[in-house]
């Protein structure tokens, strides 16, 4: 994982999810988005679905998104009766159409547990809790690539919802879709659907051009320091993102790694603090799921075996299971995990850790409400420590360290 590095004044920006205020490049098509959704009071009839389809990196999920937060904004405008109300679900990371329509219910109910419903009762459940807050909903379903579960269930259930509503009701609150990803798998998706929740033709992206991707990463640079990038370096990862034939998510990976590793040349490292914002967790914490998983997925009862090993190592106590299950939740709400329930293990269950973004790629700060004054001084990376190294508990993999901001930096 990667240390918080101090010169960063928003790191922030530089996470996977984070939305910029402008759509560089794509303007018209954020507007014509937003166009074909017509808020607040729509011409057609419902659903009111729009496809965005693109090439990977050519800014499906950010003309999503903010078409999807200009339509709240409208919506907020026209002072809508109860206030509107925005979610988002990347596909890609979900199980099946069941994962995702678990999703969504979660979205509305934090304790929901899908787990022994059949499909048609988690969709009912989302569109009756829809349907009795009242409010108007702006959904992103984002990152269809080919390999995501069949959406198809779930648009049909967006397009008849009175199928699923309890007898005598009918109808939902507005609610507009945005579904985003590669143009083959919404083509695929929009053949199956077309009848009942139609969604062409696609607000269409093609590749950015050099001249708006200097534009992309100056920005985001800009935005993570607090001052303007060396157009040098911004020229170099542009070049090697065109040499690699990606897109805008390949030249900020690139941005994120440099920035994030302390190469950027001139870096003046002095008076900056810890509160650098990223997601709060104990380092140790982060060191167990890399070295349980492997970089892949691990069962959360080694991952809890970790942690309590770990966690004595650097003098403090082992976290409760329950306060070790929300710092995994924080994780997956950033982006950097997803928790899975599986068949099997006690109980008939076994909850794993999967790895959604590679460790090194992590944005942390220590954890101290729990944790010692001294307990966030060590972070797990990919380099030697400078000193003081434990070995690890005997037997097993393990993973070096390097220093991380703590409170007494």
């Amino acid at each position: 994982m990667q240390c918080v590095m101090s010169p960063l004044v928003r790191p922030e920006v530089l996470a996977y999810d984070w939305l910029p205020p402008v759509a560089i490049g794509r303007r018209a098509e954020v507007d014509d988005v937003v166009r074909r959704l017509d808020p607040p009071a729509p011409r057609a009839r419902p659903p009111w679905i729009v496809g965005v389809a693109g090439g990977p990196g050519s800014g499906t999920s950010a003309v999503a998104r903010r078409a999807a937060r200009e339509v709240l904004d409208r919506l907020r405008a026209a002072r809508a009766e109860p206030s509107p109300r925005s979610m988002a679900v990347r596909v890609g990371d979900r199980r099946g159409p069941h994962g995702v329509a678990t999703a969504l219910l979660r979205l509305l109910d934090d304790g929901f547990d899908g787990r022994g419903f059949p499909l048609a009762e988690v969709l009912a459940g989302f569109l009756r809790r829809v349907r009795r807050e009242g409010r108007p909903v702006v959904l992103v379903l984002d990152d269809l690539t080919g390999s995501e579960p069949d959406l198809a269930p779930v648009l049909r259930a967006l397009g008849s919802p009175d199928r699923f509503l309890p007898e005598g009701e009918s109808g939902l609150p507005p609610l507009y879709t945005i579904v985003a990803g590669g143009s083959e798998a919404l083509a695929r998706l929009h053949a199956r659907v077309h009848d009942r929740s139609p969604f062409g033709p696609f607000v269409t992206l093609g590749p950015y051009d050099q001249t708006t991707l200097v534009a992309i990463v100056s920005d985001r640079a800009e935005r993570a320091l607090g001052r303007p990038a060396s157009p040098r370096l911004v020229e170099r990862l542009v070049l090697r993102t065109r040499d690699d034939g990606g897109g805008a998510r390949r030249a900020i990976d690139l941005l994120r790694r440099e920035l994030l590793r302390g190469s950027l040349p001139g870096f003046d490292r002095a008076g900056a603090g810890p509160d650098v914002g990223g997601v709060s967790v104990e380092p140790w914490v982060v060191r167990a799921i890399g070295v349980a998983s492997g970089g892949v997925v691990a069962p959360l009862g080694m991952v809890k075996r970790w942690e309590a090993d770990l966690a004595r190592e650097q003098g403090a106590r082992p976290l409760p299971t329950t306060t070790l299950w929300r710092r995994i939740v924080r994780l997956e709400r950033a982006g950097y995990v997803r928790r899975e329930i599986r068949t099997g293990g006690n109980g008939g269950t076994r909850s794993l850790v999967r790895i959604l973004t590679p460790i090194d790629d992590w944005i942390t700060v220590p954890h101290y409400r729990e944790s010692p004054r001294d307990a966030g001084e060590w972070d797990v990376g990919p380099g030697p420590s400078p000193s003081r190294e434990p070995s690890g508990p005997p037997g097993r993999p393990y993973f070096p360290l390097v220093r991380s901001v703590g409170p007494t930096d």
